[in-house]
């Protein structure tokens, strides 16, 4: 992998307000013609520091208004309780993110639901119902300023 240098930071930084803009006006924005650009960022393609491109869904225009952090602690430490409940959580259609982290709690999940009826049947029906679940904090978003 080559080094990254500016222009490749204002690249990636350019890709990352706007995923979908033309080579043309990328090569514009960043100062390049756009042979170069686009040399530039395949080459961060096949390097893998563009690692992909998504779109950002507002879920709230989907009807999906509350978003819950949920601070989840595990009872077992057992690889296949542990397994079993990572596939789960990634599994449910209300988890948009979840992060294993060190220290406590184990888990971090970022749930997206319609209103805290649907976040408390989600937790009750569905997260605190795995078998590896000891406590769950939740903590609901009141403004998102940066994502």
């Amino acid at each position: 992998m080559r080094e990254i240098d500016l222009l490749d930071h204002a690249i990636l930084e350019q890709l990352q307000l706007d995923g979908r803009v033309s080579n043309l006006e990328l090569a514009q924005r960043v100062g390049l013609t756009p042979a170069p650009c686009l040399r530039r960022v395949r080459r961060l393609e096949a390097d893998g520091v563009i690692a992909g491109y998504q779109a950002v869904i507002d879920h709230g225009k989907l009807g999906r208004r509350l978003e819950v952090t949920a601070a989840v602690e595990v009872r077992s430490t057992d690889t296949q309780t542990i397994a079993e409940f990572e596939r789960a959580v990634v599994a449910f259609d209300e988890v948009v993110e979840a992060r294993k982290v060190f220290g406590n709690p184990d888990y971090f999940l970022r749930i997206v639901v319609s209103g805290i009826e649907e976040y408390e049947q989600f937790q009750m029906q569905k997260l605190t119902a795995l078998p590896a679940v000891f406590r769950v904090d939740s903590h609901q978003t009141m403004k998102l300023l940066k994502n």
